[in-house]
């Protein structure tokens, strides 16, 4: 499997978890037990008006995708940029599409703000909101304690670009202050890399990063959980819904990575995970987005069921981002011609 095919697995992957956990994203087990049926949910429901819908997350995830491409353009043009505030530019572009007021002077240039879907209220979360619309200056760290997972859900593109723990973990600090928060996309970020660039499985990937950055100051809720993930796997133990609330319900940093790593290591395809992981009384479109995007990069982009991925909203926004993400940064190179000025077209330094 080439790398194209781990990264658009990757992307879709979690747009397909997302948009499946969307409809149950506020409800009991026992609600979408008595909706759904003993299974729960299986297939796409309707959800924001539409069936395949995404939500906040995959939207938040498009936008750090071009905040990475501007700075890779930027960097590459010019030789220095700062990465964290290119990707802050990006989402502060998306709190735009939810039509709130930026604190500073925003642009809407390049190709994806003007997707219309985008702009699109989709359930953001609070934290995300309250901390763009109060960002000073670009590059400011949020002054909150939030640990919640808005950090963690939109970072997984990180993930194919160099320093992937740092870019994860310092763009979660944009929106999240609490060190759990913003290190637990670290480590996720650092995870799916392992899994796309060096072709690990999920187990190794997640030992070895847990082994590199697990005494990171800072890491110490996020490793005990993860830990207790792998005693669940390594002994046997299935992520039933009631085992799965005894993690929690994936509303903060720790519980949705947890959670969303216990569902693809005990998975036997993408689709057995992803159901799991939106089965529970909790935030099932991140625990879904999370399992979605770690099995889509175990197994790529053709295990994602047919019927999902033809029904899923902005599939080929998304596919354009992939390649763009696979395909940019070995072949731009910032000295002029045709070819660069269509890239800094779609994705402007700046």
């Amino acid at each position: 499997m080439n790398r194209l095919e781990r990264i658009k697995g990757c992307l879709l992957g979690g747009a397909v978890g997302d948009a499946l956990g969307a409809a149950v994203e506020f409800l009991e087990w026992s609600a979408i037990e008595a909706k759904f049926g003993p299974q729960g949910i299986v297939d796409f429901a309707p959800a924001f008006g539409t069936t395949g819908a995404i939500t906040d997350d995959t939207q938040m995830m498009l936008f750090t995708a071009e905040g990475l491409l501007r700075a890779y353009v930027c960097g590459s043009s010019r030789g220095t940029c700062h990465v964290p505030s290119i990707i802050h530019h990006s989402l502060l572009r998306w709190l735009i599409t939810q039509d709130y007021p930026t604190a500073m002077p925003i642009g809407v240039d390049g190709w994806l703000i003007k997707q219309s879907e985008l702009w699109s209220r989709r359930a953001p979360g609070t934290t995300c909101l309250c901390a763009l619309k109060a960002s000073p200056r670009l590059g400011a760290v949020a002054e909150n304690s939030s640990k919640g997972c808005g950090a963690l859900m939109r970072v997984a593109p990180c993930a194919f670009f160099a320093n992937a723990f740092d870019y994860a973990a310092q763009s979660g600090r944009l929106t999240h202050g609490h060190p759990t928060g913003y290190l637990a996309a670290g480590l996720f970020a650092d995870i799916l890399q392992r899994i796309v660039d060096r072709q690990d499985s999920l187990e190794h990937a997640l030992t070895q990063s847990l082994a590199k950055y697990g005494q990171t100051p800072g890491m110490e809720e996020t490793r005990s959980l993860i830990e207790r993930v792998l005693f669940y796997f390594y002994e046997g133990y299935q992520p039933t819904p009631q085992r799965i609330g005894e993690l929690g319900g994936g509303w903060v940093a720790e519980e949705t990575l947890a959670i969303g790593l216990w569902c693809a290591l005990a998975a036997r395809s993408f689709e057995e995970g992803v159901i799991t992981a939106v089965n529970h009384s909790g935030d099932s479109d991140s625990t879904g987005l999370i399992a979605g995007h770690l099995l889509g990069a175990q197994y790529g982009v053709a295990a994602i069921p047919a019927r999902w991925f033809e029904q899923l909203e902005l599939r080929e926004v998304i596919v354009q981002i992939a390649e763009d993400i696979e395909r940019i940064p070995r072949e731009y190179c910032g000295y002029g011609g045709e070819f660069d000025q269509q890239i800094e077209l779609a994705y402007p330094a700046g």
